[in-house]
């Protein structure tokens, strides 16, 4: 609507009927129809909608005293016009509306909630175009819960591809009920459409933020990956105790060394060793028998080239005995690597099988 400024400032003015008169008799409403006529002429979109309800009024007004316009008339006025845009250095929303529109995300949830309440402005200006910017995630849910009613509703206002994702989604015979529910929504008023998406955006939108974006398997696993082999088992021996299922899927989400060779492919070992410091490297293969994990061992060199295994096995050889709390930290910084590279995309760890059934 930033094209939309300086028609705006056209239309205070009390205006002229058109019909031959010269610019500079021209009101500002008067020069701000012709404008309008001119580009519906020319097909283009202009969200006249967007346009506080007493300027519409006021333009469909004026618009309805314009007769004639004379060629030079008209040049006149477009080059006004246009001189008007290429002036417009920046221009802000009308009202409490548009600059909470503006400010959404950057101020907190209960200031903008009270700015509304105080203004008394709605909290959504079009709810369904919040709404289309969900994705499926956010909208199967009601799409599911909601009356077939609402939701055949949602489906008509949501833009094709979208809706047929989400129908998809759905099962069956609930998929075929809310698709005959469309066939239905003839009668409906714009009014109790905007009532449903207004309802809809606030449900969907004023949700609670979270304090954390993982969940708590998520953020125990994490913790533990990083933290001693000696505190990762006392830890999970007590999670045992107190929850069972918390522990059994906190240890799904837990990599450590010993779980190389179930899930890393063995094609990505050179790419991972291209990033782990070979020094490093050396110390958790050294230290990695000691600490029960030779099968990680051998599975790292089983899946390098010859040369480069016999290297690290002479590199291991002459490293000797090597401490417990150096072999934790240098495995633990392979584990570091393993972990970026998959959250980066460049990696794509094994799946376990009994993960996938459950």
């Amino acid at each position: 609507m930033n094209d939309m400024v300086p028609m705006q400032g056209f239309a205070p003015l009390p205006g002229l009927p058109g019909g031959g008169a010269s610019s500079a008799g021209l009101s500002r409403r008067a020069k701000a129809a012709i404008i309008v006529r001119l580009l519906l002429n020319e097909g283009a979109d202009i969200p006249l909608e967007e346009l506080p309800e007493e300027l519409q009024v006021v333009l469909t007004q004026q618009m309805g005293q314009m007769r004639l316009v004379d060629r030079d008339t008209l040049s006149a006025v477009v080059e006004e016009f246009a001189s008007a845009l290429e002036g417009v250095g920046l221009s802000f929303p009308p009202g409490i509306a548009g600059a909470l529109d503006v400010l959404d995300g950057k101020i907190s949830h209960q200031t903008a909630a009270r700015l509304r309440k105080e203004a008394g402005v709605r909290q959504f200006g079009d709810p369904w175009k919040r709404i289309c910017e969900l994705g499926p995630e956010a909208l199967l849910p009601v799409l599911e819960s909601e009356s077939i009613e609402v939701a055949a509703v949602m489906l008509s206002k949501l833009p094709v591809g979208l809706a047929a994702d989400l129908l998809g989604r759905l099962p069956g015979p609930r998929a075929r009920k809310i698709t005959y529910a469309v066939s239905l929504t003839t009668a409906v008023t714009p009014e109790a459409v905007d009532r449903i998406g207004l309802s809809l955006a606030t449900q969907l939108v004023a949700q609670p933020k979270r304090a954390f974006d993982a969940g708590p398997v998520e953020r125990v696993g994490a913790i533990l990956n990083s933290s001693s082999a000696l505190t990762r088992d006392d830890v999970l021996t007590g999670l045992d105790e107190t929850d069972q299922g918390f522990a059994d899927a906190v240890r799904k989400a837990i990599f450590t060394f010993g779980n190389i060779p179930a899930r890393i492919a063995p094609r990505d070992i050179p790419r991972i060793l291209r990033e782990v410091d070979q020094n490093r490297l050396v110390i958790a293969l050294a230290g990695a028998e000691a600490a029960g994990f030779a099968a990680s061992r051998d599975f790292i060199l089983e899946n390098m080239s010859g040369r480069m295994a016999d290297q690290l096995r002479e590199e291991m050889e002459a490293a000797g005995r090597v401490k417990t709390a150096d072999v934790e930290d240098a495995m633990s910084e392979v584990v570091a690597t393993i972990r970026e590279m998959e959250q980066s995309g460049d990696l794509l760890l094994v799946v376990d099988e009994d993960d996938l059934e459950s």
